[in-house]
């Protein structure tokens, strides 16, 4: 046997660690859900292009992740998701460990509710109790449960740590939004909701190393984002009406512009080189063009540019210097990213089609694979978009089961994982 082959034979053999191939977070490998290339089919059904499909025990809104041959997805059960579950304490949330080629399950790890969640009305019933997006370190599963805490499990199920975050509601009582993200060895976690915090835990023990924040973060919803800006990496966090960029070892605030983005921000941020682009705002929406880097309040020299263009819950993705998105109210749109100017405005599904209970008919964040968008909707199916100024609809894909998909897909090798109110679907092309 050549060296060689026996070399790649052995690494096949040992433990599984993160590679640039896995999905180990929400938005893929570096958050921006960018696949350069991928034979994904542009269109399924039961009958064409489905390798398998699991049922899940119960809704949730978060999306997989994928780490070597094991998928993890969360969903929630006892409170909310069917009808006549009212009460509160029967609440559980359960990470799920499928294999990634066939869809089978591995284990479930199932964690009762240790709080009093906000009751499940209003705006609440739009994501449910398991909307944050596990993460991983090709070694160790985290997830984040509201006022249930983090975990932490090994790629097995086995529990290592619980850390509860706190138990306090904002005045608008919508549950938690962003996922958790990994920085050397540290979960970094979104727990404003529950105490207006950002916190850093030691990813061995559960323990909190730092915790930033304050009553003005307590609407923020965005999964934070860790980019490498002049020689130093930056926690970079939106928040209502202002960007803070931190010290990710000790959560110091280094800088920080304001945007005028009121009321909750929810998108992730998007990355081109030194410049982030933010998205969001309550109940008016914008966009903004933030220079990273400086020292406390950049707004003058940093804010490139601001838009009324926007998005409220799905993140935008940038391709060859334009931003692209399909909005919750179901308009394709695509700005350029110099300037912020809007190329072009239109509509995917028609005004009130596709809507959840009384909510928006697009939740997931598109994803682009080469030079498509694939934007999933809640009930009208997935829509396959060319990636360019001027708009073109490849695509329009029906949906797989009669449930809502709010969570944006993975896509591993020539794989492209689907999740629903009601299973977890692998497609496959030919």
């Amino acid at each position: 046997m050549h060296p060689r082959l026996s070399l790649a034979l052995l690494l096949l053999h040992l433990p599984c660690l993160s590679s640039a191939a896995d999905w180990p977070r929400f938005l893929g490998p570096k958050g921006a859900a960018v696949v350069e290339q991928a034979k994904i089919p542009m269109q399924w059904s039961s009958r064409e292009n489905l390798a398998w499909a699991f049922e899940m025990p119960g809704p949730g809104s978060s999306s997989p992740i994928v780490v070597g041959d094991k998928l993890f997805v969360t969903c929630w059960t006892g409170y909310g998701d069917q009808p006549g579950n009212n009460d509160a304490s029967k609440l559980e949330r359960h990470l799920i460990c499928l294999s990634l080629s066939e869809g089978k399950k591995l284990w479930q790890a199932t964690v009762p509710s240790t709080a009093q969640e906000d009751e499940y009305q209003g705006f609440i019933t739009e994501h449910g109790y398991a909307t944050s997006t596990p993460v991983s370190d090709g070694e160790h599963v985290f997830v984040f449960f509201g006022k249930t805490g983090a975990l932490a499990f090994d790629l097995n199920g086995k529990k290592l740590w619980h850390t509860p975050l706190g138990t306090g509601s904002s005045g608008r009582r919508w549950g938690s939004g962003g996922s958790p993200i990994l920085y050397q060895d540290t979960v970094i976690v979104n727990a404003t909701d529950e105490s207006k915090s950002l916190v850093a835990l030691d990813k061995k023990t559960g323990q909190v190393r730092w915790r930033a924040g304050g009553d003005m973060i307590e609407l923020a919803y965005s999964t934070p984002s860790l980019i490498e800006s002049q020689g130093r990496t930056e926690l970079v966090f939106p928040i209502a009406q202002e960007i803070w960029g931190l010290n990710p070892d000790t959560g110091k605030l280094r800088w920080f512009a304001t945007h005028g983005l009121p009321g909750n921000i929810s998108p992730a941020l998007i990355q081109d080189g030194d410049v982030v682009y933010l998205f969001g705002g309550y109940p008016t929406q914008g966009s903004a063009a933030v220079r990273l880097g400086g020292k406390g309040d950049v707004t003058q020299s940093h804010l490139l540019w601001q838009s009324k263009s926007s998005s409220y819950v799905p993140t935008p993705v940038l391709h060859e210097g334009h931003l692209y998105v399909v909005n919750d109210a179901g308009f394709a749109l695509c700005m350029e990213a110099k300037t912020g100017r809007e190329v072009y405005r239109e509509r995917v599904i028609e005004s009130g089609s596709g809507r959840g209970r009384g909510g928006k008919p697009f939740y997931a964040s598109p994803v682009l694979i080469g030079d498509k968008l694939y934007a999933v909707s809640r009930r009208n199916g997935t829509f396959v978009l060319r990636a360019k100024p001027s708009f073109e609809k490849l695509a329009s894909i029906p949906p797989l089961d009669e449930s809502q998909f709010h969570g944006t897909p993975a896509v591993v090798g020539d794989r492209l994982i689907l999740r629903s109110d009601k299973a977890v679907y692998g497609i496959v092309g030919q």
